[in-house]
């Protein structure tokens, strides 16, 4: 191979990182907040790639399915905390990881029995590659990327930013001094899960944009998920953002070594080797939304 097809796949490799990190900073920011994992995130993304299909395919806009994307996402996660989380929240992590399991299989068989179990795309014109001496950029790749990082932007603006950020990490840090302090829980609680809602829908919606929907697609976008979030530091916002470029580029330039299938395989050879290292992550912030 040579330095064009390693710098390719790197770049591949930042675009699949931008896509995991979306779902990863959700799974932290609930982590940071609620205290345990939700293993139905990746349905939440799942759900809300076909809200903007939908919503793409009604309008033919990109701006309004990413739109309609993050708000069927926000929907589904506020219905999953107030009729699901929020009677156990709380219960033992076990609970509320096992409950997250069943709302995850609920999510899913409901868009089974809505749209089926075909694969189902996105009407997009095929756009040709732009070469600059043998390094493939693809207009598509790029404007997903810019989306994604736009997103995040926003989202870390209202955490370091915002009166409501501050709230969320004070909150995160130490749940009874912030309620003596005036915080309300539930406000908190119910803009947290509005924004890792629509973080999700967003991811649904790019990855739908760039590979197919299905109802099992966030299944396979779990799992990196959780890996990026365990890699970077759980409840550390910039480590799942880290954590999730890191995964992806390590997962592209493997691929000449052990393939296509396994270089997923390969995201929990690093989360070992790194919690190996580093038991509490990489960025070694181990609770609360810093």
């Amino acid at each position: 191979m040579t330095l064009a097809d390693f710098i390719n796949l790197a770049l591949n490799g930042l675009v699949e990182g931008l896509l995991i990190a979306l779902p990863a900073l959700a799974v932290t920011l609930v982590h940071g907040l609620a205290r345990f994992p939700n293993a139905a995130t990746g349905d939440v993304v799942a759900a809300g790639g076909f809200g903007g299909y939908l919503s793409f395919n009604a309008t033919g806009s990109l701006l309004l399915a990413g739109l309609g994307g993050a708000l069927v996402g926000a929907i589904v996660s506020l219905a999953s905390y107030y009729l699901a989380f929020k009677a156990v929240m709380r219960r033992s992590v076990i609970t509320l990881l096992l409950t997250s399991i069943g709302v995850g299989f609920f999510i899913r068989a409901v868009m089974g029995l809505s749209f089926g179990h075909e694969l189902k795309m996105f009407s997009l014109p095929l756009t040709r590659s732009l070469n600059f001496d043998g390094i493939m950029l693809n207009p598509t790749d790029a404007t997903l990327a810019g989306i994604i990082l736009a997103v995040l932007a926003a989202v870390f603006a209202m955490l370091y930013v915002a009166p409501v950020g501050r709230m969320m990490r004070a909150l995160a840090d130490d749940p009874d001094l912030g309620r003596v302090s005036g915080i309300r829980n539930d406000r908190v609680m119910l803009i947290m899960w509005s924004v890792t809602g629509a973080v999700c829908g967003i991811a649904g919606t790019v990855l739908g944009m760039r590979t197919v929907l299905s109802p099992e697609m966030g299944w396979a976008m779990l799992l990196p998920a959780f890996a990026a979030a365990v890699i970077g530091g759980l409840g550390n916002p910039v480590g799942a953002v880290a954590g999730a470029l890191l995964l992806g580029v390590v997962q592209e330039l493997s691929t000449p070594v052990v393939g296509f299938v396994y270089k997923i395989a390969l995201a929990y050879v690093v989360m070992l080797l790194v919690l190996l290292v580093r038991p509490q992550g990489l960025f070694n912030r181990p609770q609360g939304v810093r």
